[in-house]
């Protein structure tokens, strides 16, 4: 795993077409925004785990 500090403003790159952007840090909260190609899905980690069970639930029948 890469830990990387970054302040607002500040960008990280992953690859050539993906970015994420510090936006806003509010305590313990940080805004995050990502820029990807539109066939890359972004989806936060709860979400995304959602998706996987509805998708096995669908696969199982």
């Amino acid at each position: 795993m890469l830990v990387l500090s970054r302040v607002v403003g500040e960008m990280i790159s992953i690859g050539d077409t993906i970015s994420v952007r510090v936006m806003n840090v509010n305590g313990n909260t940080v805004r995050f925004g990502i820029e990807a190609p539109r066939a890359i899905d972004v989806h936060r980690a709860e979400v995304y785990e959602r998706i996987q069970v509805q998708l096995e639930k669908a696969r199982k029948g």
